[in-house]
């Protein structure tokens, strides 16, 4: 059964970046405040870009190569970069896969491996390095990526980690083995199945203790944060990211559309929906983000208890969690000296809020599962949802690069698309064996962060440029109008001709000056010194301070 090319868009639009990095973005930029530059960033570059490539891909019926080059054969390289970049990015993405898969397939021991720390050699504690840190990261850095602590120590390869590369990639072959045509009944699956997923967590998450803090946490807005200029690129490139725009799998699906499909109903509706997912997807992850913080806001305030009580001698219960600021407050005055003695923590669930970092969704997910009734349960569905979620968009990756191939005529079209779709897959299997490295996550962030930001707006810049000034924006209008049988209004016109262009190229003025010169450099270097010094919460970021993009 073969789906209708509006499946394939949603899947590809709809990915990991809607359930990781939304939710971080909102975290760091004031809550409610960050959605104000974010449906800016939407109505005025997002859905006009979309629209536009939806609307070209349709009416050339040619992917990213072939529409550019029949638009003017000057603009072939901007296929061609789609092309490129379209491979970088399902290396690194598919490899973020793989680690998913890891985890899924851990998700069936009980207990938990990043439940609790493992015994050292002589069984009579804890793993140091376990101890110092927490189960889940251990997990992660020691047990999953078993991370170098330096950039040139690239180590062996992780033979676990090559296992499930493999897996993914040929369940990535077996979806696309004829393209397009093969991915109809999965990509019902991976469409819908997150969908379902979320609604459940969403569900068990507003039932737990502490929810209500988080999502007010989540909608509360800081409004000073606005002044920040990061605040509004983030938002903007949220969105350019999370639709998967000038990757070239967008316009290569497009092309399967009938004639006369309605392009502007379904950029309008994809965007929409794309967005809408990524608000339904914080409500869970900020529900379980307060229910994480509740819990270990509790337990401070009942360690802090028990070490009142016991210096004081008082009768059990007589310090409640919520007397104890009244009884702090009393001992402090009246004992300062012992109370200072005993080093009580500082417990604030604000600051138990704001602790997740950048790999918030990860981490909130992955420890708040440890605590819910059934674990493995909700962590063999969490990591199915990621993979689905991940999966749909790397269908939309590969066609991004067969269209291409075929239209450069590379290989002899005797050639049947099985073959071709394999080789694609195995060189790139291939290829990515560099990040199943014990340094390959700083080699992931090195891709991303050159790979995924700056070529794609400069793409996007030339793509609209090229339909409005070269193709014709008289000519491309009634394009539109001969498929949707409306022509483009005011919205459209102006947001083509110049709000767009102008976003762009302001978007790249940003973007350049925190790249250039050297800041990448930087960053990395720090991360490094970071990691160096067995600090496992700096050099977290190392690994999830991505883009997340798609």
């Amino acid at each position: 059964m073969k789906a209708p090319p509006l499946f394939h868009c949603v899947g590809f639009a709809v990915g990991l970046g809607n359930v990781w990095r939304f939710p971080y973005l909102c975290q760091i930029y004031g809550g409610g405040a960050f959605l104000i530059p974010y449906v800016i960033a939407l109505i005025f570059e997002g859905i006009p870009l979309f629209h536009l490539e939806l609307a070209i891909g349709q009416r050339l019926r040619k992917g990213s190569i072939g529409v550019w080059n029949t638009i003017s054969p000057y603009l072939g390289g901007v296929g061609i970069g789609s092309l490129m970049v379209s491979f970088i990015v399902s290396l690194y993405y598919n490899t973020i896969l793989a680690w998913v898969m890891w985890y899924f397939i851990n998700s069936f021991q009980e207990p938990l491996p990043w439940s609790a720390c493992p015994l050292n050699g002589n069984r009579t504690g804890y793993i140091e390095e376990c101890h110092e840190s927490t189960a889940v990261n251990y997990f992660w850095y020691r047990r999953a990526l078993n991370i170098a602590s330096d950039i040139t120590d690239s180590g062996n390869l992780q033979w676990w980690l090559v296992l499930c590369l493999a897996i993914c990639w040929a369940i990535v072959y077996l979806c696309t083995i004829r393209g397009i045509e093969s991915t109809g009944k999965a990509i019902y699956v991976t469409a819908i199945f997150p969908y379902l997923v979320l609604t459940i967590f969403l569900i068990r998450g507003l039932t737990l203790p502490g929810a209500t803090e988080g999502l007010v946490y989540f909608f509360t807005p800081n409004m000073n944060i606005l002044k920040n200029p990061r605040v509004w690129l983030d938002a903007a490139t949220q969105i350019f990211f999370s639709l998967s725009l000038a990757f070239g799998g967008l316009i290569a699906f497009s092309s399967y559309n009938s004639p006369k499909n309605d392009c502007e109903k379904d950029a309008v509706t994809i965007a929409i929906v794309n967005s809408m997912t990524s608000l339904y997807a914080s409500i869970p992850v900020f529900s379980i983000l307060g229910f994480k913080a509740t819990t270990r806001y509790w337990d401070c305030l009942d360690r802090n208890i028990i070490g009142i009580i016991n210096e004081f001698d008082l009768p059990d219960q007589s310090i409640m969690r919520d007397n104890y600021t009244i009884w702090f407050g009393l001992l402090n005055t009246t004992h300062p000296k012992k109370i200072a003695s005993l080093k009580l923590r500082s417990c604030d669930l604000q600051e138990f809020l704001d602790a997740s970092g950048t790999g918030l969704a990860f981490i909130v997910f992955t420890e708040a599962i440890i605590l819910m009734p059934g674990s493995q349960g909700w962590a063999v569905l969490f990591f199915v949802m990621l993979f689905s979620l991940g999966l749909s968009s790397m269908f939309g990756n590969i066609e991004g690069i067969l269209t291409p191939l075929l239209e450069l005529h590379v290989v002899s079209k005797s050639v049947p698309k099985e073959v071709l779709s394999g080789v694609i897959c195995l060189v790139s299997f291939v290829t990515a064996l560099c990040f199943t490295l014990r340094s390959g996550s700083y080699w992931l962030e090195v891709f991303d962060s050159y790979a995924g930001s700056l070529p794609l707006l400069i793409i996007a810049f030339f793509e609209v440029t090229g339909v409005v000034y070269v193709y014709g924006i008289k000519r491309f209008s009634d394009d539109v109008k001969w498929m949707t049988g409306r022509q483009p209004n005011f919205y459209w016109q102006v947001s083509w001709r110049i709000i767009s262009p102008l976003l762009i190229t302001k978007f790249l003025e940003i973007l350049t000056s925190y790249i250039f010169p050297g800041h990448l450099i930087y960053k990395s270097l720090d991360l490094l010194r970071s990691v160096s010094s067995n600090s496992y919460t700096p050099s977290f970021n190392v690994v999830f301070g991505l883009t997340w993009k798609i």
